[in-house]
């Protein structure tokens, strides 16, 4: 299972992150800063990512559009890496959990 943290969230998430979720990405390193998030959507679709943001309009589009891709929404403010990557850890499970339910688009997490 794999992460596509999304610009907003600190792109040294997926080396923090990798031992619970190998080939993990951000945005950056697929080339997809500051492109629409339509362009994010449909990579992570192709590419079997989940999203991972704070931006409220990857949950918009999964109302839409269902999923693929799996979006999970991180309902926090302002926080450093390691509160994302404890918030993560933390509910490691209930990522996985999601991954695998066919019914669930969004998992909020705050």
């Amino acid at each position: 299972m794999k992460l596509l943290f999304d610009e907003n969230i600190s792109p040294n998430l997926p080396g923090l992150l990798k031992a619970l979720f190998t080939g993990s990405a951000h945005v950056r390193e697929c080339r997809l800063l500051g492109l629409p998030d339509e362009d994010i959507w449909e990579y992570a679709r192709a590419n079997n990512f989940i999203i991972v943001s704070k931006d409220s309009d990857f949950q918009q589009r999964s109302m839409l559009y269902g999923s693929p891709p799996k979006f999970v929404w991180l309902r926090i403010g302002n926080c450093t890496s390691n509160q994302i990557v404890a918030l993560i850890t933390t509910h490691e499970e209930d990522i996985r959990t999601f991954n695998n339910d066919a019914l669930e688009a969004v998992l909020v997490l705050s």
